[in-house]
Protein backbone atom coordinates (compact mmCIF):
# COMPACT_ATOMS: atom_id res chain seq x y z
CA UNK A 1 0.00 0.00 0.00
CA UNK A 2 1.09 3.73 -0.36
CA UNK A 3 2.52 5.45 1.87
CA UNK A 4 2.91 9.33 1.60
CA UNK A 5 5.72 10.96 3.46
CA UNK A 6 6.70 14.15 4.54
CA UNK A 7 9.35 14.83 1.90
CA UNK A 8 7.02 13.74 -0.63
CA UNK A 9 4.66 17.01 0.30
CA UNK A 10 7.61 19.05 0.33
CA UNK A 11 8.87 18.14 -3.21
CA UNK A 12 5.50 18.61 -4.53
CA UNK A 13 5.66 21.79 -3.00
CA UNK A 14 9.32 22.55 -5.18
CA UNK A 15 7.78 21.46 -8.13
CA UNK A 16 4.56 22.10 -8.54
CA UNK A 17 4.05 25.74 -6.99
CA UNK A 18 5.13 27.96 -9.53
CA UNK A 19 3.73 25.66 -12.01
CA UNK A 20 1.93 28.18 -14.05
CA UNK A 21 1.42 29.38 -17.38
CA UNK A 22 3.45 32.07 -18.58
CA UNK A 23 0.98 34.90 -18.67
CA UNK A 24 -0.71 34.44 -15.54
CA UNK A 25 -1.95 37.12 -13.04
CA UNK A 26 -1.66 36.94 -9.73
CA UNK A 27 -4.71 36.66 -8.21
CA UNK A 28 -4.65 33.47 -10.40
CA UNK A 29 -1.68 32.09 -8.88
CA UNK A 30 -2.34 33.01 -5.85
CA UNK A 31 -5.83 31.14 -6.24
CA UNK A 32 -4.04 27.89 -7.96
CA UNK A 33 -1.44 28.17 -4.85
CA UNK A 34 -4.34 28.14 -2.11
CA UNK A 35 -5.92 25.20 -4.17
CA UNK A 36 -2.85 22.89 -4.42
CA UNK A 37 -2.04 23.67 -0.59
CA UNK A 38 -5.12 22.35 -0.02
CA UNK A 39 -4.99 19.01 -1.98
CA UNK A 40 -1.82 18.63 0.19
CA UNK A 41 -3.18 19.68 3.65
CA UNK A 42 -6.48 16.93 2.63
CA UNK A 43 -3.80 14.14 1.24
CA UNK A 44 -4.01 11.13 3.30
CA UNK A 45 -1.09 9.10 4.65
CA UNK A 46 -2.36 6.12 2.59
CA UNK A 47 -2.41 8.25 -1.05
CA UNK A 48 0.94 8.55 -2.90
CA UNK A 49 2.53 11.41 -4.33
CA UNK A 50 1.78 10.48 -8.19
CA UNK A 51 -2.29 10.20 -7.00
CA UNK A 52 -1.77 14.36 -5.58
CA UNK A 53 0.30 15.28 -8.38
CA UNK A 54 -3.01 14.29 -10.49
CA UNK A 55 -4.86 16.72 -8.83
CA UNK A 56 -3.19 19.13 -9.93
CA UNK A 57 -2.99 18.75 -12.82
CA UNK A 58 -6.82 18.91 -13.06
CA UNK A 59 -7.01 21.86 -11.35
CA UNK A 60 -4.65 23.53 -13.40
CA UNK A 61 -6.36 22.55 -16.21
CA UNK A 62 -9.58 23.81 -14.50
CA UNK A 63 -8.32 27.26 -13.69
CA UNK A 64 -5.68 27.49 -17.07
CA UNK A 65 -7.31 25.43 -19.76
CA UNK A 66 -4.53 22.66 -19.57
CA UNK A 67 -1.88 21.02 -17.06
CA UNK A 68 1.73 22.02 -17.52
CA UNK A 69 2.99 20.99 -21.28
CA UNK A 70 5.51 18.59 -21.76
CA UNK A 71 5.09 18.08 -25.41
CA UNK A 72 8.38 19.47 -26.22
CA UNK A 73 10.42 17.86 -23.82
CA UNK A 74 8.51 14.85 -24.49
CA UNK A 75 10.00 14.61 -28.13
CA UNK A 76 13.35 16.26 -27.54
CA UNK A 77 14.37 12.90 -25.14
CA UNK A 78 12.72 10.53 -27.50
CA UNK A 79 14.56 12.25 -30.54
CA UNK A 80 17.67 12.50 -28.04
CA UNK A 81 17.79 9.01 -26.98
CA UNK A 82 17.09 7.75 -30.47
CA UNK A 83 19.45 8.98 -31.91
CA UNK A 84 22.27 6.88 -29.81
CA UNK A 85 20.06 3.59 -30.96
CA UNK A 86 22.81 2.11 -33.44
CA UNK A 87 25.53 2.34 -30.57
CA UNK A 88 23.03 0.64 -28.19
CA UNK A 89 22.18 -1.70 -30.01
CA UNK A 90 25.42 -3.08 -30.78
CA UNK A 91 26.37 -2.56 -27.38
CA UNK A 92 23.68 -4.87 -26.13
CA UNK A 93 24.48 -7.26 -28.74
CA UNK A 94 28.11 -7.37 -27.80
CA UNK A 95 27.73 -7.80 -24.30
CA UNK A 96 28.29 -11.35 -22.59
CA UNK A 97 24.92 -11.17 -21.26
CA UNK A 98 22.62 -9.14 -24.02
CA UNK A 99 19.82 -9.04 -21.50
CA UNK A 100 21.48 -7.72 -17.83
CA UNK A 101 22.98 -4.86 -20.62
CA UNK A 102 19.45 -4.01 -22.08
CA UNK A 103 18.24 -3.65 -18.24
CA UNK A 104 21.27 -1.63 -17.11
CA UNK A 105 20.17 0.55 -19.89
CA UNK A 106 16.76 0.69 -19.20
CA UNK A 107 17.85 2.00 -15.75
CA UNK A 108 19.85 4.51 -16.54
CA UNK A 109 17.08 5.81 -18.68
CA UNK A 110 14.88 6.58 -15.63
CA UNK A 111 17.23 9.35 -15.61
CA UNK A 112 15.23 11.59 -17.46
CA UNK A 113 12.40 12.44 -14.97
CA UNK A 114 10.65 16.12 -14.80
CA UNK A 115 8.76 14.61 -11.80
CA UNK A 116 11.71 13.96 -9.70
CA UNK A 117 13.44 16.84 -11.24
CA UNK A 118 12.87 20.50 -12.46
CA UNK A 119 15.54 19.87 -15.13
CA UNK A 120 17.35 17.01 -16.38
CA UNK A 121 20.78 17.67 -16.61
CA UNK A 122 22.37 15.89 -20.01
CA UNK A 123 26.12 16.03 -18.97
CA UNK A 124 25.18 13.74 -15.80
CA UNK A 125 23.12 11.55 -18.33
CA UNK A 126 25.71 10.99 -20.50
CA UNK A 127 27.88 10.11 -17.60
CA UNK A 128 25.46 7.76 -16.11
CA UNK A 129 25.46 6.29 -19.50
CA UNK A 130 29.28 5.74 -19.53
CA UNK A 131 28.74 3.45 -16.32
CA UNK A 132 25.94 1.15 -17.31
CA UNK A 133 28.29 -2.13 -17.73
CA UNK A 134 29.20 -1.06 -13.87
CA UNK A 135 25.79 -1.38 -12.19
CA UNK A 136 25.17 -3.94 -10.07
CA UNK A 137 21.58 -5.47 -9.94
CA UNK A 138 21.20 -7.81 -7.00
CA UNK A 139 20.19 -11.14 -6.54
CA UNK A 140 17.45 -10.17 -7.84
CA UNK A 141 17.93 -10.00 -11.53
CA UNK A 142 18.35 -13.87 -11.77
CA UNK A 143 14.89 -14.49 -10.61
CA UNK A 144 13.75 -11.96 -13.05
CA UNK A 145 15.86 -14.66 -15.72
CA UNK A 146 14.00 -17.47 -14.20
CA UNK A 147 10.77 -15.86 -14.49
CA UNK A 148 11.17 -14.93 -17.68
CA UNK A 149 11.92 -18.34 -18.95
CA UNK A 150 8.78 -19.90 -17.34
CA UNK A 151 6.67 -16.74 -18.72
CA UNK A 152 3.72 -16.89 -20.75
CA UNK A 153 2.78 -13.69 -20.13
CA UNK A 154 4.85 -10.10 -19.60
CA UNK A 155 3.18 -6.80 -18.81
CA UNK A 156 5.84 -3.94 -19.22
CA UNK A 157 4.68 -0.25 -17.43
CA UNK A 158 6.51 2.40 -18.80
CA UNK A 159 7.59 5.59 -17.11
CA UNK A 160 8.95 8.61 -18.70
CA UNK A 161 9.41 10.18 -22.40
CA UNK A 162 12.92 9.56 -23.62
CA UNK A 163 13.34 6.42 -21.11
CA UNK A 164 10.74 4.51 -23.09
CA UNK A 165 13.36 4.18 -26.18
CA UNK A 166 15.88 2.11 -23.64
CA UNK A 167 12.72 -0.19 -22.60
CA UNK A 168 12.24 -0.76 -26.68
CA UNK A 169 15.34 -2.17 -26.63
CA UNK A 170 14.50 -4.20 -23.83
CA UNK A 171 11.82 -5.57 -25.00
CA UNK A 172 13.21 -6.13 -28.26
CA UNK A 173 15.99 -8.20 -26.38
CA UNK A 174 13.23 -9.73 -24.11
CA UNK A 175 11.57 -10.78 -27.44
CA UNK A 176 15.00 -12.23 -28.99
CA UNK A 177 15.58 -14.44 -26.02
CA UNK A 178 11.96 -15.38 -24.83
CA UNK A 179 10.23 -15.39 -28.49
CA UNK A 180 7.23 -17.40 -26.43
CA UNK A 181 6.14 -14.48 -23.94
CA UNK A 182 3.42 -12.18 -24.94
CA UNK A 183 3.83 -8.81 -24.12
CA UNK A 184 2.21 -5.92 -23.44
CA UNK A 185 2.80 -2.63 -23.02
CA UNK A 186 1.24 0.18 -20.79
CA UNK A 187 1.68 3.79 -21.13
CA UNK A 188 -0.86 6.44 -19.52
CA UNK A 189 -3.70 6.84 -20.53
CA UNK A 190 -3.22 11.32 -20.74
CA UNK A 191 -0.67 13.80 -20.22
CA UNK A 192 1.23 13.97 -17.09
CA UNK A 193 4.32 15.72 -16.68
CA UNK A 194 6.96 13.73 -19.28
CA UNK A 195 5.04 10.09 -18.62
CA UNK A 196 5.05 8.75 -21.78
CA UNK A 197 1.52 8.33 -23.81
CA UNK A 198 0.19 6.19 -26.91
CA UNK A 199 1.50 9.46 -28.92
CA UNK A 200 4.82 8.63 -27.40
CA UNK A 201 4.73 5.38 -28.45
CA UNK A 202 4.26 6.31 -31.99
CA UNK A 203 7.04 8.36 -32.23
CA UNK A 204 9.53 5.76 -31.02
CA UNK A 205 7.89 2.68 -33.00
CA UNK A 206 6.83 1.03 -29.80
CA UNK A 207 3.55 -0.11 -31.36
CA UNK A 208 5.67 -2.21 -34.38
CA UNK A 209 6.98 -4.24 -31.18
CA UNK A 210 3.97 -5.63 -29.44
CA UNK A 211 0.45 -4.64 -27.95
CA UNK A 212 0.58 -1.37 -26.21
CA UNK A 213 -2.02 0.44 -24.45
CA UNK A 214 -3.41 3.46 -22.56
CA UNK A 215 -3.94 2.97 -18.50
CA UNK A 216 -7.01 5.68 -19.09
CA UNK A 217 -5.34 7.79 -16.36
CA UNK A 218 -3.14 10.97 -15.97
CA UNK A 219 -1.48 9.26 -12.68
CA UNK A 220 1.91 9.29 -12.95
CA UNK A 221 1.78 5.92 -11.99
CA UNK A 222 -0.38 2.87 -12.08
CA UNK A 223 -3.38 3.23 -9.40
CA UNK A 224 -4.82 -0.64 -9.72
CA UNK A 225 -8.82 1.21 -8.77
CA UNK A 226 -8.41 4.00 -11.19
CA UNK A 227 -6.99 2.43 -14.08
CA UNK A 228 -8.98 1.07 -17.12
CA UNK A 229 -10.29 -2.46 -16.53
CA UNK A 230 -8.47 -3.63 -19.87
CA UNK A 231 -5.36 -2.66 -17.91
CA UNK A 232 -5.93 -4.14 -14.45
CA UNK A 233 -7.00 -7.25 -16.35
CA UNK A 234 -3.26 -7.27 -18.42
CA UNK A 235 -1.56 -6.94 -15.17
CA UNK A 236 -3.71 -9.01 -12.94
CA UNK A 237 -3.26 -11.59 -15.89
CA UNK A 238 0.43 -11.24 -15.94
CA UNK A 239 3.25 -13.75 -14.80
CA UNK A 240 5.82 -11.20 -14.51
CA UNK A 241 5.19 -7.50 -14.72
CA UNK A 242 8.21 -5.00 -15.16
CA UNK A 243 7.58 -1.62 -13.69
CA UNK A 244 9.87 1.27 -14.37
CA UNK A 245 10.23 4.26 -11.94
CA UNK A 246 9.55 5.56 -8.66
CA UNK A 247 5.61 6.54 -9.75
CA UNK A 248 4.66 3.43 -10.41
CA UNK A 249 6.70 1.77 -7.43
CA UNK A 250 5.12 4.09 -5.23
CA UNK A 251 1.18 3.64 -6.75
CA UNK A 252 2.02 -0.92 -6.81
CA UNK A 253 4.13 -1.09 -4.08
CA UNK A 254 2.21 -3.94 -1.68
CA UNK A 255 0.27 -5.07 -4.70
CA UNK A 256 1.65 -8.92 -3.65
CA UNK A 257 1.69 -9.11 -7.51
CA UNK A 258 5.03 -10.62 -9.10
CA UNK A 259 6.41 -6.96 -9.76
CA UNK A 260 10.13 -6.11 -10.76
CA UNK A 261 10.42 -2.71 -9.60
CA UNK A 262 13.34 -1.40 -11.93
CA UNK A 263 13.72 2.62 -10.71
CA UNK A 264 16.81 4.98 -10.06
CA UNK A 265 16.44 6.79 -6.89
CA UNK A 266 16.60 10.24 -7.82
CA UNK A 267 15.14 11.83 -4.52
CA UNK A 268 17.21 11.58 -1.22
CA UNK A 269 13.97 10.52 0.55
CA UNK A 270 14.31 6.88 -2.02
CA UNK A 271 18.13 7.17 -1.71
CA UNK A 272 17.77 6.86 2.54
CA UNK A 273 14.87 4.56 2.20
CA UNK A 274 16.71 1.95 0.45
CA UNK A 275 20.16 3.23 1.75
CA UNK A 276 21.96 3.87 -1.59
CA UNK A 277 23.36 6.68 -3.12
CA UNK A 278 21.76 9.06 -4.43
CA UNK A 279 21.01 8.18 -8.47
CA UNK A 280 22.07 4.23 -7.50
CA UNK A 281 19.51 2.17 -9.51
CA UNK A 282 17.43 -0.71 -7.97
CA UNK A 283 16.00 -4.05 -9.18
CA UNK A 284 13.39 -5.23 -6.59
CA UNK A 285 10.30 -7.36 -6.43
CA UNK A 286 6.80 -6.88 -4.40
CA UNK A 287 6.81 -10.27 -3.40
CA UNK A 288 10.11 -9.90 -1.45
CA UNK A 289 11.82 -8.16 1.40
CA UNK A 290 12.60 -4.89 0.34
CA UNK A 291 9.79 -2.96 0.33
Amino acid sequence: MATLKSDCLKCIINMQADNVPVVCSEEEKLVYQQRLFKVLSEAKVSESAPLLIKRIADIQTELFGKSADYTEIKYFYNDYVMKKLPLLIENIMQAEDSLLRAVQYSLIGNFIDFGAMKTVDNDKFEQLLAKVPFIELGNEYEKLREDLQHAERLVFLTDNCGEIVFDKLLIQTVKRLYPDICITIIVRGKPVLNDATIEDAVQIGLMEECTVIGNGTNVAGTCLELITEETRLAIEMADVILSKGQGNFETLQGCALNVYYLFMCKCEMFAKRFQVEQYDGLLINDKRKGI
